[in-house]
């Protein structure tokens, strides 16, 4: 046997698992650099995964030429990781991980929880809203909407869905009930969600407003929230959009386009068309409380051409008898 020859082969198939190593480290960062800049802020590692990241690489591994650099820490679920980047081999570059987004196969019954994107565990969305909650139910920054209410309407769902409807305010059924969207047009709003293929259950519904706009003198009726109450509650949505990173929001109304962008035009211009509101898509629709008003075909078949341009967007199935609803020929 040539010693030579074998020590020759080791060392190159020492150098190769060395590259490879170094390969899918880099992916690794990358693809942790990349989840970082869409805004995701943890990922879940099980503790087999992060023990073996901390485990010192082969002996050809360390025996590669190192140079010096930056050492980055990420926040990996509740621990902090220090992950000290390989170098960066000019024969071998690394090459980056394929990352898909989950699509919702037809059998699925729950699409919200199929279409959902990776970012914070379900634990934390669902921790953080429920902290929130609690904040939110003592709020007084507008004193005469906290004497006047009965309830604050926090909104209703699943804080991981990938779906929330956004609108402008609580009214007297959604203060005494404590839920948004109970009246009848929140009725007609769970049939467009149950006619998606979706439920209450597995979207989230909050409005801009979180306590019904006061009513002095006035038994009955509701009234538009001012822009100052908009922007004093505001806030408390922008966590709520936080916590559950949807992937689409529709906007119901032209008071809740109006809390979410400020003053950008009609709602008859602006439904039907995608607006990016801080890096999410959102869809302007008529507010059910319009369709309940207007009862015309053309105008249900535009809110529904509408939940379609969403599914589109979510990835969701769409069934032929889907795409002929509120058309003649259905």
């Amino acid at each position: 046997m040539n010693l030579a020859s074998g020590d020759s082969g080791e060392s190159t198939l020492q150098e190769t698992m060395s590259d490879m190593y170094h390969q899918l480290l880099e992916a690794a960062i990358d693809h942790l650099r990349d989840l970082k800049n869409r805004g995701e802020k943890y990922v879940h590692l099980a503790p087999e995964t992060l023990k073996a990241l901390k485990t010192t690489p082969a002996a050809g591994a360390a025996r590669a030429p190192q140079t010096a650099r930056p050492t980055s820490t990420k926040p990996i679920g509740s621990q902090e990781v220090a992950v000290s980047a390989p170098p960066r081999k000019t024969a071998a570059p690394a090459q980056p991980l394929a990352v898909s987004t989950p699509t919702i196969p037809a059998a699925v019954p729950n699409p919200a929880r199929e279409a959902a994107q990776p970012g914070a565990s379900k634990a934390d969305a669902t921790a953080g809203m429920e902290a929130l909650r609690q904040r939110i139910l003592t709020c007084q920054k507008c004193p005469h909407l906290a004497s006047s209410r009965k309830t604050v309407v926090f909104g209703v769902g699943d804080p991981n869905s990938p779906l929330m409807f956004v609108g402008e305010a609580p009214g007297a059924d959604e203060d005494a009930q404590g839920e948004p969207f109970v009246g009848k047009a929140g009725q007609l709003l769970t049939k467009i969600i149950q006619a998606m293929g979706f439920t209450r259950e597995t979207v989230f519904i909050a409005n801009i407003l979180k306590c019904r706009p006061d009513t002095p003198g006035q038994e009955s009726g509701n009234r538009k929230p001012t822009p100052e109450e908009m922007a004093t509650c505001i806030p408390h949505l922008l966590e709520q959009i936080q916590l559950i990173q949807p992937r689409v929001i529709v906007a119901l109304g032209a008071t809740a386009v109006e809390g979410l962008f400020g003053k950008i035009g009609g709602i008859t211009r602006l439904r039907g068309q995608w607006h990016d509101f801080r890096g999410t898509p959102v869809m302007p629709t008529y507010h059910p409380a319009y369709l309940l008003r207007n009862q015309s075909l053309a105008t249900k078949r535009e809110v529904w051409e509408d939940m379609l341009k969403v599914l589109e967007k979510l990835g969701c199935p769409i069934s032929e008898k889907q795409r002929q609803f509120f058309t003649k020929a259905a």
